[in-house]
């Protein structure tokens, strides 16, 4: 079998993609099914959301409740299993700066190319509405250490900031300064007013922007309701696809439990289609062939 890329390979092919391609869509997985559709679909890298696993695992809406060692034990699984390069949810970094720190020591060695790391008050507020954040010199500080702690310089650190939600955009433009000037490779901005507040944190940053689209097929609340051309065209370098995939494979599990109940002939061939696209997407005659060496070794 082809072995995979590294770690670092994969965290610098996402480097170079933020280098050499102006605008880069990353579906979020939750799920080795849902990572091996987005590299057969020509995806060239991909994230975890933090809300999606809260639901998948626990759930519960996204409210700081997962653990780090349930979101590094999570993260591992898929990048153990991936091809291309993705990055983590670390919300507020677990703590302090010495908890920024360390998160970013077991991302990185759960072979992430990178995390999100936020600046919201903990515990954290999902949705709009009663979000607090910290002080911009507090998370400041929280990225510094994030930076100091990784080891390979690829791994990406992306700041993430929900100020938005309490400030106005000269107020967020001057903590997105600070965060680019502590070290931030990124800036996550949430829920922006609407097109002007995007094209003036492009403009004020060196570091590129993405944005949080939902699903990327209308437009979020995340991203001010634009489409991703809309976003694209302001300058924004990535939108992270967070409900995507996860939305798709609710709706089709539920369609396929209904059709079960129909008791009808054409569900039922779909469904064995379906059954038969599993091993295709796992390439199980390779996998099977590659036991069968390794069982003929002396």
């Amino acid at each position: 079998m082809t072995p995979f890329p590294t770690a670092a390979q994969k965290r610098a092919a996402l480097r170079r993609l933020l280098a050499e391609q102006s605008f880069i869509v990353s579906p979020a997985v939750h799920d080795v099914f849902s990572l091996r559709l987005v590299e057969q679909a020509g995806y060239a890298s991909a994230c975890i959301s933090g809300a999606m696993l809260s639901h998948g695992l626990l759930g519960i809406a996204d409210i700081g409740l997962l653990t780090l060692t349930e979101c590094v034990e999570h993260c591992r699984r898929l990048t153990r299993a991936a091809r291309i390069p993705i990055t983590a949810d670390a919300d507020a970094g677990y703590g302090n700066a010495r908890g920024a720190h360390y998160a970013v020591e077991l991302f990185e060695e759960a072979g992430a190319a990178g995390i999100n790391l936020e600046d919201q008050v903990v515990p954290r507020r999902a949705g709009a509405a009663g979000k607090e954040v910290i002080g911009t010199a507090e998370m400041a500080g929280k990225l510094a250490a994030a930076r100091r702690a990784r080891r390979d310089p690829d791994f990406l650190i992306i700041a993430r900031t929900d100020a938005f939600a309490v400030e106005d955009t000269d107020a967020v433009i001057a903590r997105a300064r600070a965060y680019e000037e502590a070290g931030a490779d990124m800036l996550l901005a949430m829920a922006p007013p609407g097109e002007a507040a995007i094209a003036r944190l492009v403009q004020a940053l060196r570091i590129p922007v993405t944005l949080s689209a939902g699903t990327g097929l209308g437009g979020a609340a995340s991203a001010a309701g634009l489409t991703l051309a809309q976003i694209a065209r302001l300058g924004v370098r990535r939108v992270s696809l967070t409900t995507l995939l996860p939305g798709g494979a609710v709706a089709g599990m539920r369609a396929a439990l209904q059709a079960l109940r129909s008791d009808d002939p054409a569900a039922g061939e779909a469904a064995a289609r379906g059954a038969q696209a599993i091993g295709a997407l796992f390439d199980a005659p390779a996998q099977h062939a590659f036991e069968a060496e390794l069982l003929r070794l002396p």
